[in-house]
């Protein structure tokens, strides 16, 4: 009897995902998406922050049309809701934009202003990793342009992993990739890219949290600048 992707077990899927890891680290980024695309079909999708849209772009290669997740905290630059949509307008992708559970003032009435400088955390879990769960539930996988050189925190990350809080398989297809290999595949493809990344921005996040990056510093440096706190949640 044949195991259709509907029929998986949440066994199935990590052992699939832990053997994936393996037999698919040596390959190249849209190899990996292509074999999310026949393995997961419409039940994949890509998530992206709008900082470039370089695995929306890949994704689109291997599965267009693909599902392509951005998350509207209501706490982002200008430049960011533009990068989404000129994505939805230019790309072979399906666009599907979450929100919180809170407008921004609900949940200044609830919590009171500036969540985001009290208490980070809280604010990243109610504005983004609440979200996302929520958006998640239908897909059986899904993709992040997560980076090993970016940040010690993402040193280790497989190219397909499984993700243990979501019960689902998480793909990670440019883990392996530098900014350079970022840079000659924006310039190969004309990919779109959020223009804060010329104006001294290396990592862009919610408007409140972020910062221009010093010479020097870490790419993910100008995120919760002064804290410790280096990610939202939703890779942990």
């Amino acid at each position: 009897m044949t195991t259709t992707r509907e029929d998986r077990t949440t066994e199935d899927l990590k052992a699939l995902a832990e053997q994936a890891g393996r037999d698919l680290e040596d390959a190249d980024a849209l190899e990996i998406l292509q074999w999310a695309a026949d393995t997961f079909g419409r039940r994949f999708c890509v998530t992206s922050s709008m900082e470039d849209a370089v695995v929306a772009h890949l994704a689109s290669r291997a599965l267009p049309g693909v599902d392509v997740v951005f998350l509207d905290t209501g706490y982002h630059f200008p430049e960011t809701i533009g990068t989404r949509d000129a994505v939805e307008a230019v790309m072979d992708v399906n666009v599907i934009t979450l929100t919180p559970r809170q407008s921004v003032a609900e949940q200044d009435a609830e919590y009171g202003p500036k969540l985001h400088d009290r208490d980070p955390d809280l604010c990243c879990k109610l504005r983004k990793v609440q979200p996302l769960e929520e958006g998640l539930k239908g897909y059986l996988a899904w993709a992040t342009g997560l980076r090993r050189d970016e940040s010690e925190t993402r040193a280790n990350t497989p190219v397909v992993g499984w993700d243990e809080k979501r019960q689902k398989v998480k793909i990670s297809p440019i883990a392996k990739w530098t900014q350079d290999d970022v840079d000659a595949y924006v310039a190969e493809h004309g990919v779109l890219t959020n223009p804060l990344l010329m104006d001294g921005y290396t990592s862009v996040g919610c408007a409140p949290c972020t910062r221009r990056v010093l010479e020097g510093e870490d790419a993910r440096a100008g995120r919760w600048a002064g804290r410790a706190k280096t990610e939202c949640g939703l890779h942990l």
